[in-house]
């Protein structure tokens, strides 16, 4: 081994942890945005209402069509005996849509329920990080098994929490800053297809972004783990006790 190999050999080992954090933190950004099936899920019954609605102008079909797929989507989960959470949060928001809709006449307000609750998403992330509980460490420390433990333990990751909280908040309120004057102006077709095309990008730079902040920031406190390691030690003394008292015993 000549002495240009080790350098090599400690950066590898030091990127090594680094590396597994940023895996990690990509593993958990999966399961709790839903990954790339979540995400189709969630594109598929608007899709399908504005396609409809461009080609017939018929509100009854397309939000049927809508909420059908949505269905589907979850029966197709419970027979795959997946996780339906968020198959089941794109059935009641369509479901919203559809009841709304129906109620005004207005397709346009198909969209209404599902612009209104980003926007309500966008304060909350805003207001949540300003309060000094950031809304994705909520979200994602049950994910990462460290609970609320960064809130107190965990500073440097509290701060990533933060950063990707506001992130969330910013990027959401763009969205909003497009969709609701199109609300007013543009016709259901117009603002639909806009809808649609604002699904994924602005969801995927908020991802990444958490991503970039989390894999930076330092590894999660398991307090599962501790608190399984604590029971542990308890079980270790409350046996070593027992043996201890069944030899005072013997030898008394």
């Amino acid at each position: 081994m000549t002495s240009l190999d080790k350098p090599t050999e400690d950066t590898q080992a030091e990127d090594a942890p680094q590396q597994d954090a940023r895996a990690v933190t990509e593993a958990a950004l999966f399961e709790a945005f839903g990954g790339v099936r979540g995400m189709v899920e969630t594109v598929l019954p608007g899709l399908l209402f504005v396609t409809i609605f461009t080609i017939n102008k018929d509100l009854h079909w397309s939000a049927i069509a809508a909420l059908a797929v949505s269905v589907v989507l979850v029966v197709v989960r419970l027979a795959m005996r997946d996780t339906v959470k968020h198959a089941f949060s794109g059935v009641f928001g369509v479901a919203f849509g559809v009841v709304f809709a129906m109620m005004t006449g207005n397709a346009k307000d198909f969209y209404l329920p599902g612009m209104l609750y980003t926007l309500g998403l966008a304060l909350a992330y805003i207001v949540t990080t300003l309060c000094g509980v950031p809304l994705i460490g909520l979200i994602l420390g049950p994910v990462f098994k460290e609970n609320l433990s960064w809130r107190t333990r965990n500073p440097g990751r509290k701060k990533a929490y933060a950063k990707a909280s506001w992130a969330w908040g910013l990027i959401l309120l763009a969205k909003c800053a497009i969709l609701f004057p199109l609300y007013w102006w543009a016709n259901t077709a117009q603002l639909g297809w806009v809808l649609v095309a604002l699904k994924i990008p602005p969801f995927l730079l908020a991802v990444w972004l958490t991503w970039v902040f989390l894999a930076k920031a330092p590894a999660p406190i398991d307090v599962f783990a501790e608190m399984e390691a604590a029971e542990k030690a308890v079980e270790e003394k409350q046996t070593a006790a027992e043996a201890a008292g069944a030899r005072h015993r013997r030898e008394g």
